[in-house]
């Protein structure tokens, strides 16, 4: 995306307010106008940022192309895929991007394992950049960390045409403590590579969204991977700690006391 520029028209420098109040904020603020319309320069710059937002939504995941062979191999990923068949379907269908198919379900039972502290899932989402850009960097720290705390962790795997309410199929058919779903955030004109981590306690069939929690905006100009991993793994141990997730739970104090009981 283009650099915003500190120069107003005819080149003069902006006043020191407006310079602060822009560098706060990749919004677009303050930028003028030429008549009843934009400027040239932030009109070009709206039209790059919503095709790379375009982009993002309709990219296909190649897992080895972007990651490369040897990181796939050393991980251990494996694939599998939601019950929308195409991306066009995935689109229209949001219901479909909650299950998996038959085939991927089988795949999940003979490849993963049961009843692990903490499975962690790659989801395509709404925009395949913001997987490629954040996973090499956040994944890594999860799985350390992890280790750290002495949690077992079930392999990580990749789903194609993923929508946040496949965490209750995840629970159901691997039985993990927590599961945390990686996956792209719907792009916007700020940015087009903003992941999120998705959590909930031993996720099952019935759940919604207000049996999960967030961590969100893990981008360049939001969370940075540190950041992001530390927040994760203590919402986890919050979790484990509280024996549930959701509204009752709030990032940074425990909403619940112990009749919460295990959900």
């Amino acid at each position: 995306m283009a650099e915003k520029t500190d120069l107003a028209p005819g080149g003069a420098e902006l006043p020191e307010m407006v310079r602060k109040i822009r560098a706060r904020t990749p919004a677009r603020l303050l930028v003028g106008r030429a008549g009843a319309a934009y400027r040239t320069n932030t009109q070009m710059e709206l039209r790059e940022a919503h095709a790379a937002a375009r982009d993002a939504v309709r990219a296909e995941l190649n897992v080895e192309e972007v990651f490369g062979s040897d990181v796939v191999g050393r991980w251990g990923w494996f694939e599998v895929r939601t019950a929308a068949k195409s991306k066009e379907e995935y689109l229209l269908r949001p219901d479909l991007g909650r299950k998996f198919d038959d085939e991927s379900r089988a795949t999940l039972k003979s490849r993963g394992s049961e009843g692990n502290d903490l499975q962690i899932a790659i989801g395509d989402g709404l925009s395949v950049p913001a997987v490629t850009a954040q996973i090499p960097a956040l994944l890594p720290l999860l799985c350390e960390g992890a280790k750290e705390r002495g949690w077992t962790l079930g392999q990580t795997f990749v789903i194609h045409g993923c929508r946040v309410g496949i965490l209750n199929e995840i629970g159901e058919l691997l039985k993990p403590r927590i599961a945390v779903l990686l996956i792209g955030e719907r792009p916007g004109l700020a940015t087009a590579e903003s992941l999120s981590a998705y959590m909930a306690y031993k996720p099952c069939a019935g759940r919604t969204d207000a049996d999960r929690n967030l961590v969100s905006n893990v981008h360049a100009r939001g969370l940075r991977p540190r950041e992001a991993a530390d927040r994760i793994l203590a919402l986890a141990a919050r979790m484990m700690s509280a024996k549930t997730s959701g509204y009752l739970l709030k990032e940074g104090t425990l909403a619940v006391e112990d009749r919460a009981g295990d959900r």
